[in-house]
């Protein structure tokens, strides 16, 4: 005899539990409709809490705190400046110092290796802190508020997606629908070019709606789209707020704005990088963005001084900054069209919009004399000034991909120093945030100086929507929020009152620090971040202290006086480090590329099969043809008049191979990042019927990035043979593989985007050889 034991579930409330259960029936069933009552109440969704905000959530990319008017910088932000008077300024709010570990810190409320994302997507390795995986036990803000009651969309880019999982067969949990959003439009990936965009709606690859030549850009078409969403929401459901991710991609490289901005800026940035902080300094004093006695910090001397270049590296500079400028100014007037728009629907006094200017600091992945192909930069090799010259006149346009120098990244940081990459300095962390909410936001114009952490938003909006951090989440135990809400900063006693976050660790790619009440201590990594490739030994790395109770700007340290208090600091490091998974630090960049590290649909297959019509595969997923003997085989059906046409594509302006018909003659581009570009045609025209052509590579080897010989063939005899002379080691760049086409940037100069087969392919196959 067994006796049962009736085990009562643990009691949580409802709000703990997402998504939350179904509504009880609380009506009466009766043999037929005639005896039974009806309960609506089961149609009940979950609802918001009554006169909760819409929530507007801005974030930019890659702008210095010194980069914008509102704070002290030269260019025109219009819209930061209106959202500026009418709520508060925040001048000690932080970032991680690099893309994809800001926005999954953003997004859940944790630290960045909390949510395995030490890295960006594209470097992603086997380690629990940088998987590029944001855990299940990690539910973002878009998840939870979708369960309570808000309507969620996310326009512009997602860098969280994992890189081994960009194809159209997904999976797709960690895309943005499976993030919480209802909607999504923008890009995967850390860029895109702006001209050619790479654009998703939800989980579909779509074409742009327009062409570069009919105006398209991209950060018009993300407001567009942001409107349309806004408008749509509340004429079908006006009692239901809203919660709108705006991160448009702006002003991350490829710094390609419309023409008519960058015009606005010409001739302002003559006078070089090390004058614009000053003046910028000057105007932060004048502004009250940072404190009286704040020292401007000296340029490091890795960093060269703009009195050492010429006058034509002078004139090719400031063109460079004059695009950059024209690109921020640009953005935040778009920006500002989707705030008109809320405000045109009489909604902008209950929105709580929230305006942080860069994911990080100003980046000088651009090199220290800029690049008219900023992918060549991330693949660790870089242009001369005479290269980039020959983009003088086009800086900007659709044929280049622009990167400013990295002098131009370290003055938009004023007063501080460093860059993005860098953890271990506010240049690269400490970001401008503006955060206006009319009905509730008095102080008009104020500023709050506490020290913030971007992970202290997503608390935030859950406390001003009213809402439960959920203990379990699709059943799964929750992770405790790591932030604290910021709320407690948007009354006028928020001026005076003490700030809620106590300690905060900081590391990328080696860089490291640690804040714990008002002290931190920082260790730059020998490794600066205009250099993508290479490694160098942690134990050289000097510790720094600093009392940022009086030093605002890192300037003067401290660890040779009070050597005591960098010990105590040195070790909290190591145990917010263990906590929160930061170790193995690993300062490799363009090392950990190489897509083996993130093992995919794709991973250790030589043998490849794709159709007409199979667009859109991106880089980190498609076959990987670099630095490896390959073929190319395509299956094709010529009509008798002839066909011409892309059979195949991978990559784009940037970079990439293409193999295509044109004027009778199959033919094989390869793209060396613009600088070379080779050539094989075959020697004989195409055949009619059934033909099978078939590109063969064979690799020198001895290293990446190496040459070797390439060969055409149809139907066996070989047609065409060249050298090409180098080859991309890792990546082409922003654009995809295309099967039957060549979508936004086209590899070639030869044909005009997507030269669309007009024979059959009926197979095209893919042979990679060790």
């Amino acid at each position: 005899m067994f006796t049962l034991l009736a085990i009562a579930p643990p009691a949580f409330a409802t709000s703990e539990l997402l998504p939350q259960p179904d509504p009880k029936f609380n009506g009466k069933i009766g043999i037929t409709y005639q005896n039974a009552k009806p309960d609506l109440s089961v149609f009940n969704t979950p609802s918001a809490k009554k006169d909760a905000p819409n929530v507007l959530l801005v974030l930019l990319d890659d702008v210095g705190f010194g980069a914008s008017k509102t704070f002290g910088g030269s260019i025109e932000t219009p819209t930061l400046d209106k959202l500026a008077a009418n709520g508060l300024r925040y001048n000690r709010f932080h970032t991680t110092a690099l893309c994809s570990p800001t926005r999954a810190a953003l997004l859940t409320g944790r630290n960045h290796h909390s949510v395995g994302s030490g890295t960006i997507q594209e470097l992603a390795t086997a380690y629990p802190g940088y998987t590029g995986l944001i855990p299940k036990k990690t539910a973002t803000i878009g998840q939870i508020l979708r369960n309570n009651g808000y309507s969620t969309a996310w326009f512009g880019k997602n860098h969280n997606v994992p890189d081994n999982q960009t194809s159209g067969v997904g999976p797709f949990d960690r895309w943005p629908n499976g993030l919480g959003f209802d909607y999504f439009y923008g890009f995967i990936g850390g860029e895109t070019d702006q001209w050619y965009p790479t654009l998703y709606e939800n989980q579909n690859p779509i074409n742009q709606p327009a062409t570069p030549e009919q105006g398209y850009n991209l950060t018009h078409d993300l407001a567009d789209q942001a409107i349309a969403w806004i408008r749509y929401e509340q004429s079908i459901a006006p009692d239901r707020p809203f919660f709108a991710y705006f991160a448009p991609g702006a002003t991350h490289a490829p710094h390609q704005p419309p023409p008519e901005y960058p015009e606005k800026y010409r001739g302002k940035f003559n006078h070089g990088w090390d004058k614009e902080r000053e003046i910028i300094f000057e105007r932060q004093k004048k502004l009250g963005v940072i404190p009286a006695n704040a020292e401007l910090t000296p340029r490091p001397e890795e960093m060269p001084a703009w009195d050492s270049f010429d006058e034509q590296a002078h004139k090719l500079f400031a063109r460079e900054m004059e695009t950059y400028a024209g690109y921020l100014e640009y953005s935040d007037r778009e920006v500002g069209r989707v705030v008109d728009a809320i405000d045109q629907l009489g909604k902008l006094d209950n929105t709580l919009v929230i305006y942080i200017v860069g994911d990080n600091g100003g980046s000088a992945e651009g090199s220290l004399i800029g690049s008219c192909n900023e992918m060549l930069n991330l693949n660790g090799l870089d242009l001369t000034i005479e290269d980039n010259l020959k983009c003088y006149d086009i800086w900007g346009s659709p044929e280049t991909s622009p990167h400013y120098a990295v002098g131009w990244a370290w003055a938009m940081d004023t007063p501080f120093r460093w860059t993005k990459q860098v953890a271990s300095h506010f240049g690269g962390t400490r970001n401008a945030m503006v955060i206006s909410w009319p009905k509730q936001i008095k102080d008009k114009g104020g500023l709050r100086d506490q020290f913030h952490h971007v992970i202290d938003i997503a608390p935030t909006l859950l406390e001003v929507a009213g809402i439960d951090e959920p203990r379990f989440f699709d059943g799964i135990p929750q992770k405790p929020i790591e932030g604290v809400s910021l709320a407690y900063t948007f009354d006028k006693a928020g001026e005076k009152a003490d700030g809620k976050r106590d300690t905060q660790y900081f590391e990328m790619f080696g860089h490291r620090a640690i804040y714990d009440d008002g002290w931190m201590a920082s260790a730059f990594h020998n490794r600066v971040p205009w250099k993508n490739a290479g490694t160098v030994p942690f134990n050289q790395d000097k510790w720094e202290l600093f009392n940022l109770k009086e030093d605002f700007t890192q300037a003067n340290d401290l660890s040779a006086t009070n050597p005591e208090k960098l010990k105590e600091l040195q070790a909290i490091f190591l145990l917010q480090g263990d906590k929160y998974n930061v170790f193995p630090l690993d300062d490799r960049f363009a090392e950990r590329i190489d897509p083996s590290n993130r093992p995919s649909f794709t991973t250790g297959r030589s043998h490849f099969e794709f159709y007409d019509g199979m667009t859109r595969l991106g880089e980190g997923i498609a076959p990987n043809t670099k630095n490896k003997s390959h073929s190319i085989t395509a299956d094709l059906v010529i009509p008798d008049q002839g066909t011409e046409g892309v059979i195949l594509a991978s990559g784009g302006t940037t970079g990439g191979y293409t193999l295509y018909i044109k004027d009778g003659k199959l033919t094989y581009d390869y793209n060396y990042f613009d600088i070379d570009r080779y050539s094989i045609a075959s020697s004989s025209p195409m055949p009619t019927g059934k033909v099978k052509v078939r590109f063969d590579f064979d690799y020198d080897g001895d290293g990446v990035g190496k040459g070797g010989t390439g060969k055409l063939f149809i139907n066996g005899r070989q047609v065409g043979q060249s050298r090409i002379e180098k080859t991309v080691p890792g990546r082409f760049g922003l654009d995809t593989q295309d099967v039957g086409m060549d979508l936004q940037a086209p590899v070639s100069k030869a044909y005009k985007p997507p030269f669309k087969f007009t024979g059959s392919i009926e197979k095209v196959t893919f042979d990679l050889k060790s």
